[in-house]
């Protein structure tokens, strides 16, 4: 159990160096070929396209990991997010703003890939921190562009 425990570990490990690098292929070889994503299942090219916006408007974009528990085949992390608004985002302009918002992800494992993911990213504190008041209610959590760090 140890062991497993380790692996899962190292391996969440290595996905986040590749996520901090913005290395959106490397990201994908992470995950299973259909991957369930808030319960909704995404092949891995649609699960990094969803980060390309945010990098594009956030280069800087960075997932600090604050807590990590493993327990069995899941992987529960608790983050601080950064990043500098340098270009577009949801339509609207850039404003040079550092943000700082809380991210909670779940990660299920199925040979040692991930097969499922749960994400919460705070997204309306990223827009009030952008200056734009609240997000939309209607944005799906899928189309936040942080559905897997």
């Amino acid at each position: 159990m140890v062991t497993q425990r380790n692996e899962h570990r190292s391996l969440y490990l290595s996905y986040l160096d590749y996520c901090n690098e913005h290395d959106l292929n490397r990201m994908a070889s992470f995950y299973t070929s259909t991957i369930k994503v808030n319960d909704v299942p995404m092949d891995p090219a649609a699960v990094t396209a969803q980060f390309s916006p945010l990098i594009s408007a956030f280069p800087d974009w960075h997932w600090e990991m604050r807590h990590l528990v493993v327990d069995g085949n899941y992987i529960a992390v608790h983050f601080t997010v950064t990043g500098t608004r340098r270009g577009t985002f949801q339509g609207i302009e850039a404003t040079d703003r550092l943000v700082t918002i809380p991210e909670f992800t779940l990660y299920h494992f199925e040979d040692g890939k991930f097969a499922e993911v749960w994400d919460y990213t705070d997204m309306d504190a990223l827009m009030r921190q952008i200056g734009q008041g609240e997000a939309p209610l209607t944005a799906p959590a899928d189309k936040a562009g942080t559905a897997d760090s």
